[in-house]
């Protein structure tokens, strides 16, 4: 036995070994010799050199004799570590793909069949990276990339896979190597792969035991007492209550006390007993056929509605307050209007990081990979003026869609692969391990608080019954629905674990049961005292302090739109001026503003100039201002620009708007991405939060309109009769013949016209008649035909005691016709949107003699101007 390998001194050698392997020269060269030799194989003893006296030279040393081919087994040594590297890195990268994920165990949820290989599934795998099983009992230094060691720097091989195994093969499946942030990345391996990081406490597994009991139970009590209604129950997923209400709970306690969600029609109404809150009653009272609607409009089925609900947060003993966004069939069509609803939220409360207020989106599998606004939204998630800081976005994943098989309605491996574009890390999880999923949750809560960017949860679950409760699914899915009628429920799975750990025993889960199942038929037997349905309980955007208390509007007048002279000449100035020193704009851009200067003087007003005369006045009453779409700064037709830029310093830019007045309100115009459903989704939205704003979306030419139809169609159109929301977008849309070609030229006014709700057959109310037929329509349509009656219009858009959507078709040709002008004199105290007629008079030689005229054309914007023209 060798003295100096004693059992104290051996950490001290292992320690000079490990550097010697790193850098040979790092160790006394009497070590590195005794390392190469035992490397060699050679016994300790025989390894040993005695060092040479201290007299001799350091060349004589180097001359000490080495054992032979002391090197090639140093080359096995480093080869054997990186390929452990590589393993290690294996797992990481696709571990997830052999992960168990499906509950059902038929399906693979990344619809591949085949097995990686370089993940270690079976021993004779390990020559793969020129190992065998004899090195299973090898310890190997663990790199840095990796938390599987705990407090140990080296493990066995066999350790190492086992718990490679333990992190990345088991209920969860992490996709996160894509990311281009090595700390992202240390963050996630530290979450999955540290030793026994996923405990509970028995107060923890009982509330979630709790929390599956109020969900299946739910669905339970619906299906008992309404057996043949469609409510599109959450049966094969009850984990998603416990798993939104993680998230919320950890949202809140790191700082969050508004959380805004969208969500498909699956477990909504679930989610709005168990999570938001919502009565029962009020729940329950929406599947009585009898009931009257009290509020004007259609309403909508009860699962489109939405919901709006402070509380008590009881884990976190914080308030919070729950918006859920009503939403169409469409699917998807509601992610871009929480996000913009989230914006808006976030800047009325000054929240520029998201540590307030954050957007929470449910989708089905099918529609997220199939349904391309939930890419056009993910493109927003990073955007300057639509970013929210990070949405935590949850996969109902029943591998089903409807009737369509997974292999049918995707080509990626996963549903949730769009999330890739973006870096935002992917967690798969197995929906009947309810431990697993709510660990994800509070990582992906973790996550979204520490680097606020999105997440995505993946339940991967079933669906118990068909597409909604009425529908045979054994037709098309006759495997799959065998294996479910077998399937034990998700609580049934977790309680009995419960039970076999101690934690709850069966009379206390019992009561827990019967607890639940009292509170619902008392709210049953309540529910029917309820006659009316009032379609304003499910409001998902209050405006608090503007409606009457019973949701009508204060008054069915509207204040003069005009302005005094001297706010008028003021704005004036500053939208022909540069309001900051030493900067240098374009040469061309001087002349623009010298033109306005000179109009501004002469008392006159064009297109641009009347748009930024209304901006201007009601920045100064304290009402916001967004303008947003494809290049809407500059405009598409060179005529607005709101941003100035420095020609010298680059991203140097400024925006006279923001300096028109001390304590003005701020005024935001960005360019969007290149999307119109995405972004128009989020402009609406951003008007839902608040009635004391304008936003406005312009489309680049007025016919882009139609790829944002859905949102037209499905929200801006119907939403005050579906949800008794109002809302004051507008939406601006270049219009006319402008050599464009026939389809790029018309914003299609027919099609706005057509979906106007003006019934024929009523007679309106003659008093406060011009106000009072704005209040009964559904959105407003003007073409105008002056510069004076745009700035009229986009006043009273604000000024109006009710909010509706305003469609204008905006001229091209016109912004810079000569006779397209107004005078100060139509915009003064006293003047409206012209007159009450609706009509502005010729102003041609008839007008002498107005009883000798045979015919009256009626016409609206250039058309006029073309008449005139021919005329002369």
């Amino acid at each position: 036995a060798e003295p100096f390998l004693s059992g104290t001194s051996s950490n001290y050698v292992e320690e000079m070994y490990y550097a010697w392997l790193e850098n040979p020269k790092s160790v006394h060269k009497s070590w590195d010799i005794f390392f190469r030799n035992a490397n060699a194989g050679a016994a300790p003893g025989t390894a040993y050199q005695s060092p040479p006296p201290l007299s001799t030279s350091l060349s004589t040393l180097s001359q000490a004799q080495f054992l032979d081919q002391a090197q090639p087994n140093v080359d096995k040594l480093v080869e054997d570590h990186l390929a452990v590297q590589s393993l290690i890195r294996a797992y990481q990268i696709r571990g997830h793909h052999v992960a168990q994920l499906d509950p059902l165990g038929i399906l693979d949820a990344d619809l591949d069949s085949s097995l990686p290989a370089d993940l270690i599934t079976s021993t004779d795998k390990l020559g793969f990276y020129g190992l065998d099983e004899s090195d299973l009992d090898k310890v190997f230094r663990l790199p840095t990339t990796t938390f599987i060691g705990g407090n140990e720097s080296a493990l066995p091989l066999r350790e190492i896979i086992r718990r490679l195994e333990m992190a990345y093969c088991q209920h969860i499946g992490v996709e996160f190597m894509f990311i281009n942030d090595l700390e992202q990345c240390q963050w996630i391996r530290q979450k999955f792969e540290t030793p026994g990081i996923m405990q509970f406490t028995n107060e923890e597994k009982r509330t979630l035991l709790a929390r599956l009991v109020r969900s299946t139970r739910f669905e339970e009590f619906l299906q008992r007492k309404w057996s043949s209604e469609k409510r599109f129950g959450l049966e094969g997923c009850e984990v998603l209550i416990p798993a939104l209400k993680t998230i919320i709970d950890k949202s809140s306690e790191k700082g969050v006390d508004y959380v805004i969600m969208g969500m498909p029609h699956r477990g909504r109404l679930n989610v709005l007993a168990n999570v938001i809150r919502k009565e029962l009653e009020q729940i329950f009272c929406q599947f009585d056929s009898k009931l009257e609607a009290a509020d004007e409009g259609s309403g909508d089925v009860k699962y489109h509605l939405g919901m709006y609900h402070r509380r008590i947060n009881r884990v976190t003993d914080r308030n919070i307050t729950l918006s859920l966004v009503a939403n169409p069939s469409h699917l998807e069509a509601v992610d871009p209007v929480v996000q913009g609803k989230t914006k808006a939220e976030q800047f009325y409360c000054g929240d520029t990081e998201g540590k307030k207020v954050m957007s929470i989106l449910l989708h089905g599998d099918a529609a997220f990979a199939g349904q391309g606004i939930v890419y056009e939204t993910f493109h927003l998630s990073d955007l300057p003026s639509y970013t929210t800081h990070g949405t935590v976005h949850v996969v109902v994943n029943n591998q089903i869609g409807f009737t369509t098989d997974p292999r049918m309605a995707r080509s990626s491996p996963y549903p949730t692969d769009v999330a890739r574009v973006v870096n935002a890390p992917i967690f798969h999880v197995n929906a009947d391990d309810p431990e697993a999923v709510v660990y994800v949750c509070n990582v992906a809560a973790e996550w979204r608080s520490t680097f606020h960017k999105d997440v995505v949860v993946d339940l991967v679950c079933y669906r118990r019954n068909g597409h909604n409760e009425m529908d045979e699914p054994m037709f098309t899915q006759p495997l799959m629905y065998k294996q479910i009628r077998k399937q034990k429920p998700v609580l049934q799975k977790y309680a009995e674990l419960l039970i076999s750990q101690g934690v709850v025993n069966q009379p206390e889960y019992e009561e827990e049961i019967a607890k639940y199942d009292k509170i619902c038929e008392e709210a049953h037997a309540r529910s029917k005292d309820e006659k009316i349905l009032h379609i304003k309980h499910w409001l998902d955007s209050p405006w608090p302090g503007f409606f009457t208390l019973d949701g009508q509007p204060r008054s069915m007048t509207c204040p003069s739109t005009g302005l005094n002279e001297e706010d008028l000449t003021h704005i004036g100035q500053v939208a022909s001026s540069v309001p900051v020193e030493d900067f240098t704009i374009h040469g061309g851009l001087s002349r623009i503003l010298k033109t306005r200067g000179e109009m501004v003087k002469n008392r006159t007003v064009d297109w641009a100039l009347a748009e930024y005369m209304a901006f201007g006045s009601l920045l100064k009453e304290g009402i916001h201002i967004r303008l947003s779409g494809q290049d809407v700064e500059r405009g598409t037709f060179s005529h607005r620009h709101h941003v100035l830029h420095d020609q010298n310093v680059d991203k140097r830019t400024c925006i006279p708007m923001n300096h028109l007045w001390p304590n003005q309100a701020p005024y935001t115009v960005c360019n969007s991405s290149l999307s119109e459903y995405g972004v128009l989704g989020f402009e609406l939205g951003f008007a839902m939060a608040s009635p004391n704003a304008l936003v406005l979306w312009e489309a680049q030419f007025g016919d882009f309109h139609n790829t944002a139809q859905c949102i037209i169609d499905q929200f801006i159109c119907p939403g005050q009769a579906k949800w008794v929301r109002q809302n004051g977008i507008v939406l601006l849309l270049p219009h006319g013949m402008e050599g464009m070609g026939p389809e790029h030229s018309s914003a299609r006014p027919e099609r706005f016209l057509q979906m106007c709700n003006d019934d024929p057959d009523v007679f309106p109310k003659l008093d406060d008649f011009d106000v009072r037929q704005l209040c009964e329509c559904n959105w407003i349509v003007v073409n105008c035909s002056t510069p004076a009656n745009f700035f009229h219009v986009l006043r009273r858009q604000i000024l109006l005691p009710f909010r509706k959507p305003l469609i204008v078709f905006t001229p091209k040709s016109l912004l810079r016709h000569p006779a397209a002008r107004s005078s100060f004199d139509d915009m003064l105290p006293g003047t409206h949107f012209l007159p009450f007629l609706r009509v502005i008079p010729d102003s041609g030689p008839a007008v002498q003699n107005p009883e000798q005229v045979k015919r009256v054309l009626l016409c609206t914007g250039k058309v006029y101007y073309d008449l005139t023209r021919e005329r002369k």
